[in-house]
């Protein structure tokens, strides 16, 4: 029903992807590149990125890069970064500016993949120039050999050549070259070297014992740039010579047993010697003259560096020698030969069946031929009396040494007796007047006590006008300065004493409430026997009717 009325159409859409193929070749955007490294760059570091550009993408784009010609075949290789495509150039061998200023290489890059459908379009592979120039680096010295191995004998005289070491500088400059030796390896300063010839001869006297191989370090800097300095390396052996005499190879504790017979052996020894003779050690043993005639030991030479030492007699008593000195005497085969001569002490020791020492002291048999018990005792008493005296002394020298006047428990810095008196309170400022005890002819005037009534004022003022005589008071402080004088433990030094002393026969009489049941007092204390039991003592004292009192 097209184009007729009634007829019915529908729409859609229609996407069509278009896949890659490999129908582009790679190609350089550049024909020639060219880059600057220093000669210092070390091994393995990247020198430069190239990367041929290829419309394709995906497989189709990946590249293939090598180096097809040029005289840095063996010193630069290049690789594929696989995220980038992008070829890297990387050293192989270190670069030498004195050697070779610079490098030309002719890259190629290709596809990794192509499509024979496609070859007729031309080669899928590019190629481009790389020039790789070499800047010169102010270089340290290089020394001829990286180990300098030298040989001297330990009986050199100082000052002696050992050997030499050499250096240069590498660069075009060639600069001069002066040597010096690194004390840290050197800290005795045995070596000495010249700074302009690298000759390295002995300062101090060698030891093979000491310090058979000693290895130190040379320095080589530019006398142009003392900053640029190469290390070499020599290690001096120091050759041995026969300047070390035998010795016991250790200290022997020998032993005989009083029962020993005739020829036996009582110690093996050996010898030890510092020195090293390229053919080994060869020791020879034998007696001192003076000893070689002794009726006691001999000695045997086991022909193995190792000797035997025998008995010649039969039986030894501790009481009349308890210990013997044998004087060794020991040669090496060192030319020239060196000797020595070793003590070997031997003890007499009480042995049991088997010849097992039990027991070499003898100071058992010494103590009562030459001391008797009593003189023993009397020793021990002498020792005991004169540490008694030093006792006695030490402990007098400390009792001398206390104060005399002064007891342990009392604080000799203060002197001042308090006394706890209790006055008026804040308004009583005139309660008691120092003046009276220091001028005992001033008679004190009355003065208005702000804490008193008026009433008893006016009452209590003829009360002291009516005593003027301070005599009492002068005869009590006398006394108490003659106690003071005489009193040995009084102090050496001023005090303030104080003394509540109120004088004798008051006007005023006595204050005290204990004499109010005989006295004609006002007061009544009635009222105690209203307080309960606990008071009925008082109540009793003070009270001044039976019927209001407890029974």
């Amino acid at each position: 029903m097209v184009g007729q009325n009634g007829g019915l159409s529908g729409t859609t859409s229609v996407t069509v992807t278009l896949t890659d193929v490999n129908d582009n070749p790679p190609r350089f955007p550049r024909r020639s590149y060219q880059y600057n490294v220093p000669e210092s760059l070390p091994v393995a570091s990247v020198v430069a990125r190239i990367k041929a550009a290829d419309a394709d993408i995906g497989p189709n784009a990946e590249m293939e890069y090598r180096i097809v010609d040029g005289d840095g075949l063996g010193v630069f290789k290049i690789s594929v970064d696989k995220d980038t495509q992008e070829g890297i150039i990387t050293i192989q061998k270190d670069l030498d500016f004195e050697a070779k200023t610079s490098y030309t290489l002719r890259i190629e890059a290709a596809n990794k993949d192509t499509d024979a459908r496609f070859q007729s379009l031309g080669p899928f592979s590019d190629t481009t120039t790389v020039k790789i120039i070499v800047e010169d680096i102010d270089e340290p010295p290089v020394f001829s050999s990286p180990l300098y191995p030298m040989e001297v004998s330990e009986a050199t005289q100082v000052g002696n050549i050992i050997g030499t070491v050499a250096a240069h500088d590498p660069d075009a400059a060639n600069s001069p070259v002066r040597y010096s030796i690194d004390r840290n390896t050197d800290l005795e300063r045995y070596f000495n070297i010249d700074a302009n010839s690298g000759v390295i001869t002995t300062a101090k006297s060698l030891d093979r014992e000491t310090n058979a191989v000693h290895n130190i370090t040379v320095l080589a800097m530019e006398s142009q740039n003392p900053s640029q300095v190469g290390r070499g390396f020599v290690a001096i052996t120091i050759l041995d010579i026969n300047d070390n005499a035998p010795e016991f190879a250790t200290d022997y504790e020998t032993t005989v047993c009083e029962n020993a017979q005739p020829g036996q052996v009582i110690q093996k020894i050996s010898a030890v010697d510092k020195d090293e003779p390229s053919n080994g050690h060869q020791f020879y043993f034998s007696l001192t003259t003076d000893a070689a005639n002794n009726h006691n030991f001999s000695l045997q030479d086991n022909k193995d560096n190792t000797a035997s030492i025998l008995t010649r007699r039969t039986g030894f008593r501790r009481q009349e020698q308890s210990v013997f000195y044998l004087p060794v005497f020991i040669v090496d085969s060192g030319s020239p030969s060196l000797s020595s001569t070793n003590t070997l002490t031997i003890r007499v020791c009480d042995c049991d069946a088997d010849g097992v020492a039990q027991t070499c002291n003898a100071e058992a048999y010494v103590l009562p031929a030459g001391l008797s018990t009593g003189a023993l005792i009397a020793i021990l008493a002498c020792i005991l009396t004169l540490l008694v005296l030093i006792l006695l002394i030490v402990t007098l020298r400390r009792r001398k040494k206390e104060p005399l006047i002064f007891d342990e428990e009392r604080d000799i810095r203060e002197n001042i007796v308090r006394y706890d008196d209790e006055g008026g309170g804040e308004e009583d400022t005139e309660a008691f007047d120092m003046a009276a005890l220091r001028n005992l002819h001033v008679v004190r005037d009355t003065k208005t006590r702000r804490d008193v009534t008026p009433e008893i004022q006016f009452l209590s003022r003829p009360a002291f006008k009516s005593v003027p005589d301070n005599v009492i008071f002068r005869e009590f402080i006398w006394e108490r300065l003659k106690e003071a004088d005489v009193d040995p433990c009084a102090p050496p030094y001023d005090s303030l004493q104080t003394y509540a002393f109120e004088g004798n026969g008051s006007v005023a009489e006595s204050l005290s409430s204990l004499e109010s049941i005989s006295s004609s007092s006002e007061q009544n204390y009635d009222y105690l026997s209203d307080w309960g039991p606990r008071f009925k003592r008082l109540a009793d004292m003070y009270g001044t009717g039976q019927e209001g009192l407890y029974s």
